[in-house]
């Protein structure tokens, strides 16, 4: 537990970081002159690299067992370029940093990941990820206070990123003292389990669900960037309302981790039909409705954190897990990227289309979870078992 409590602390300065400049970038790149169709670029196409990279860093994990050396590297290039935000002089420079600092999230993310799910092991995957998403989104939300703060100093978004090198620091500095405090942690090969183990068929089912979920999932930017635009919201009420929803993902994520642990997949198909509710409100009502978004958004990906990794810790042996996270992380990625660039395009043409694209996407997802929940229970061990068996050579006297 102690371990598990010394990595969120490093989330949490991390994400004090990152999240107060995802707070702003929406409505930021609109004031640097971007388009609704060239910000579901830019948000798309960093979440892609964030999520699709991932798959081979997660290789990179798997093979070279560095993973304090790729967490480290990680979390060296989020301090550096989430200040520089305040200094680019055009929308173009400012998506480059955006999705820089979404490649040094995935370098860091496959390592971290199966740091912390050998940790999980010992006091249940879906509430030790609980706890980790908890302290993750109380960064979450002091980052987005902090950046709310210095908008209404400063009359504007440019200046708001240079405090954010101070929680920066703290998380690399976080991370030095989490290794030395777990010097001896590197997580074992467990023996049953063959480096040529095959992923079992239904993580690839529950990949392509996931899948689903990213395309129609539409990112808190857009609803930012849109409320701005329509003057909905004063810009210093911007990251005051994205330091709220990040508080109530963290509650939900530390809830839901737990309901998983006891419910499986039926809390996640829950979780995402409230989820799907956030777009028609968030963009065909006034600031009440706007409000009422912003809580089922939240809720939605608090469910995420804390249970999609949860699904697959149950499923894959260590020896895989670097790679089963990172192939998980791919499809997510191009999902994700796919469904913002196509909604990005539709947020300056139709947003009834829009509507329409990310509910049904979302509800098609609940649907195959739902589907996917007998068969993911039944794979916590047949997959082992089908595994140790394939690790075994063939007994030639048989």
């Amino acid at each position: 537990m102690r371990f598990i409590l010394c990595l969120g602390l490093v989330s949490l300065f991390a994400d004090m970081t990152y999240e107060g400049a995802r707070a702003i970038v929406g409505p930021y790149l609109q004031v640097l002159g971007a388009s609704g169709w060239e910000l579901g670029l830019v948000v798309g196409l960093g979440e892609m690299c964030a999520a699709s990279l991932r798959y081979f860093t997660g290789k990179l994990a798997d093979r070279s067992r560095a993973y304090w050396t790729l967490a480290i590297s990680g979390y060296v290039v989020n301090l550096l370029v989430v200040p520089a935000l305040a200094f680019v002089g055009s929308w173009q420079v400012a998506a480059l940093l955006v999705i820089a600092e979404r490649t040094g999230k995935a370098l860091r993310g496959p390592a971290r990941d199966v740091l912390l799910s050998e940790a999980t092991a010992e006091v249940g995957h879906g509430w030790g990820f609980g706890i980790h998403t908890a302290m993750d989104q109380t960064g979450a939300v002091l980052g987005p206070l902090w950046v709310a703060l210095a908008v209404a100093r400063e009359h504007g978004f440019r200046q708001a990123f240079l405090p954010l090198a101070i929680p920066a620091i703290a998380a690399l500095t976080a991370l030095l003292v989490a290794r030395s405090v777990a010097w001896n942690r590197t997580p074992p090969r467990t023996p049953e389990a063959a480096p040529t183990q095959v992923l079992p068929r239904v993580f690839w089912l529950y990949v392509a669900a996931a899948g689903l979920l990213a395309f129609g999932y539409l990112d808190f930017p857009f609803f930012a960037y849109y409320w701005v635009k329509q003057s909905l919201f004063a810009d210093p009420a911007i990251p005051l309302l994205y330091a709220a929803a990040m508080g109530i993902e963290g509650l939900c994520g530390l809830v839901l981790g737990r309901l998983y642990d006891r419910c499986g997949l039926f809390m996640l198909s829950a979780a995402t039909v409230v989820s799907l509710f956030a777009l028609p409100l968030g963009f065909f009502g006034g600031r009440r409705a706007a409000l009422a978004a912003i809580v089922c958004w939240a809720v939605g990906t608090g469910a995420q954190s804390a249970s999609l990794r949860s699904g697959i810790a149950t499923v894959v042996s260590m020896n895989k897990r670097g790679t089963a996270f990172g192939a998980f992380n791919g499809v997510w990625g191009v999902s994700w990227f796919a469904g913002s660039a196509l909604m990005g395009l539709l947020l300056d043409h139709s947003r009834l289309a829009l509507v329409i694209l990310g509910v049904g996407a979302q509800a098609a997802s609940a649907i195959v979870f739902l589907w996917l929940r007998p068969r993911l229970a039944a794979a916590r061990h047949g997959s082992w078992i089908t595994t140790v068996r394939e690790a075994q050579p063939e007994d030639p006297h048989a």
